[in-house]
């Protein structure tokens, strides 16, 4: 077997035993052999520290040596590297520079990326039409996020010409391929009624697969609609744990509802301790409603 591919069957397991150490010896033979798909795995295991002691540094030029070698996943995941700055000097322009070089290889992620670089002005002036067409590309090329993303401009009023309609069908591309936003975007458009006719229930249905799928903000709401008995039986218990659930993925309005289930004693024991340090998070995490109900507890010498 050539070493590309012993490297594959070590870092898999498949019909040998599973041995990271020895795939990362295989994927350095076939990376300086020229097989830009070694470079791009060796480039993994580096900045994970799988099979090898995390190196950042040679990440970044195993990646490199992916990209010269012809491999648009090299050049994308390169262009990640530079946009966050991991393990190099973060420089949007050259992600931009690999991002293009990636889509232009029919890379849809890295169509994707560029649209939202065009959509933020991030190392490139910003261009809303721009970042449509990317995001058209990543979408058709199989990217949920990038159809959610596409829905998000049709959506926005101030985009690039509104069309709810258009919305809701990307939405729900979005999320039939496994995006958790677009599953809570749709839920929103089904809550009001915009683009689709209202339904509250396909509403909750939506929310739930969004927050499995890991939208904090999705958690948050359908945690809403179980507090207030909205298109669902009424469910302060489940109201809470969902409330719960936001909060620990970093959503400021489900840390400060959850405070308030405490501070009541509503589906929860009452906690005034533990409604003031909820109250706090979602302050911090800029909710200005955090804010008053943590000074409120605060003068109250709640601590």
């Amino acid at each position: 077997f050539p070493s590309h591919d012993k490297g594959e069957m070590y870092d898999e397991g498949e019909g040998i035993r599973q041995d990271k150490f020895r795939a990362v010896e295989f994927y350095k033979k076939g990376c300086e052999g020229g097989v830009a798909s070694s470079c791009i795995n060796l480039g993994a295991m580096y900045h994970t520290g799988e099979g090898v002691r995390q190196d950042k540094f040679n990440a970044v030029e195993s990646f490199q040596k992916g990209c010269d070698g012809g491999s648009a996943v090299g050049c994308f995941n390169l262009g990640l590297l530079y946009s966050k700055g991991d393990g190099i000097r973060q420089d949007s322009f050259k992600a931009v520079e690999l991002y293009k070089k990636a889509c232009d290889d029919d890379f849809a992620a890295g169509c994707n990326n560029l649209g939202l670089m065009y959509y933020k002005g991030e190392g490139v002036r910003q261009d809303k039409f721009q970042a449509v067409e990317f995001y058209k590309k990543g979408c058709e090329g199989g990217v949920a996020s990038s159809c959610t993303n596409l829905g998000v401009m049709y959506d926005d009023p101030n985009g690039v010409g509104q069309d709810k309609f258009k919305a809701v069908e990307l939405y729900q591309k979005g999320c039939d391929g496994g995006d958790a936003r677009g599953c809570f975007n749709l839920g929103s458009m089904y809550h009001t009624g915009e683009g689709v006719r209202q339904d509250k229930f396909k509403a909750v249905e939506l929310f739930q697969k969004g927050c499995d799928g890991g939208s904090a903000v999705g958690c948050f709401n359908l945690g809403l609609m179980y507090d207030n008995g909205d298109g669902v039986r009424q469910d302060k218990f489940k109201a809470v744990e969902l409330f719960q659930k936001s909060c620990d993925s970093g959503d400021a309005g489900g840390c400060v509802n959850l405070g308030v289930k405490y501070s009541n004693g509503e589906g929860v024991k009452l906690d005034k301790s533990k409604a003031l340090s909820l109250y706090g998070k979602g302050c911090d995490l800029k909710n200005e409603q955090g804010c008053k109900n943590y000074a409120i507890l605060k003068n109250q010498g709640v601590r």
